[in-house]
């Protein structure tokens, strides 16, 4: 028999019917869900059908994430200390500037940061370790000496650049190859007890564009995520600890990250939250007619809205202080508001 996969149709209505499932112990729920398989039609399933183990892993509360519950929807301010990350290379390589736009992104409404010192846009060149630590670690110790209280997370695919982080006050490991390219960073994350998030990427960034295909890409991101996670809690890594990242625009055509998007909701049937990084991507200036990245902010609010619906608990973004606002009125309308 075909494997069955199961996608919660999300909805946010306040007006939620008796009996209805909450999704991921968050701010959505659900009484339907699509019934997916290879090569076959999909079906419409009632919540209340679902096998057992399959109902707890989308209804289950998320543990908080580096302090942070995950019963609200959190927003990522991304810091690139880099000269050639896809949008704001180079504008933050300067300490000062970095520690400035760390403030300002605070300041903005991010909840958490996410500093990296090594571009994975497409056709990136890999930036030796030491270079790389050089570059985010002494920003991660000034923020902390500076008294700078939110989480940070170290965006780093290698081990000894993720360890040079926790030592000068990292909360979390953000890693896009899952572990793979590095598999040091399974014993990073078991032994420091920091949570991780693992993205699905289809090769590495100097090529990863070239000519990405997948058999069902939904499907197929789904399984190799939860492989991952398989493989990090036999390295001692508990799924309450660890994050899932479809990898938007990693490997991936416009298709695929439509399709992606579209089916965002599969991904809590991993039992784990969720993290969207679709800032500023090519996928959204080509639909939007937003040739330049920094120009791309209300298109990253569109998908970011629709993350929100399907009950996406994190979101990685440049744009902190437009996302922030376009959360506070969605969950206004959503949600109620009391001035």
């Amino acid at each position: 028999m075909d494997r069955l996969y199961y996608r919660p149709i999300v909805q946010t209505d306040a007006a939620r019917p008796e009996g209805a499932l909450t999704l991921a112990g968050g701010w959505a729920w659900f009484e339907s869900v699509e019934v997916l398989a290879r090569g076959q039609a999909p079906e419409i399933l009632p919540a209340a059908h679902l096998p057992e183990e399959v109902a707890d892993a989308l209804t289950r509360p998320r543990a908080p994430i580096a302090g942070m519950g995950m019963q609200a929807p959190r927003i990522m301010g991304i810091l690139n200390v880099t000269p050639d990350s896809f949008s704001d290379g180079g504008r933050y390589i300067d300490e000062e500037a970095a520690l400035a736009q760390a403030l300002a992104l605070a300041e903005a409404g991010a909840d958490i940061l996410d500093i990296g010192g090594e571009s994975t846009r497409p056709g990136a060149e890999e930036v030796d370790e030491d270079e790389e630590i050089s570059r985010t670690a002494p920003v991660i110790a000034a923020l902390r000496d500076e008294g700078f209280d939110l989480p940070i997370s170290i965006d780093t695919r290698k081990a000894m650049v993720g360890d040079a982080a926790v030592e000068a006050g990292a909360d979390m490991l953000n890693d896009v190859s899952a572990m793979e390219f590095d598999p040091a960073m399974a014993e990073l994350a078991a032994i420091t007890g920091l949570p991780i998030c693992l993205m699905h990427a289809q090769g590495l960034p100097k090529t990863m564009q070239d000519d990405p295909n997948y058999a069902d890409v939904l499907l197929d991101v789904y399984d190799y995520l939860e492989a991952r996670i398989e493989i990090a809690e036999a390295q001692g890594i508990p799924r309450d600890r660890i994050v899932t990242d479809p990898g938007i625009g990693f490997g991936k055509t416009l298709q695929h990250n439509l399709a992606l998007i579209r089916g965002l909701s599969l991904f809590h049937a991993l039992g784990c939250p969720i993290l969207l990084g679709v800032s500023r991507k090519r996928f959204i200036g080509t639909i939007g007619g937003a040739e330049a990245a920094d120009a791309r902010a209300p298109g990253t609010l569109a998908v970011t809205l629709a993350g929100l619906a399907q009950g996406v608990q994190i979101h990685r973004v440049h744009d902190v202080a437009e996302i922030a606002q376009g959360l506070r009125l969605w969950r206004a309308i959503t949600e109620g508001y009391e001035a």
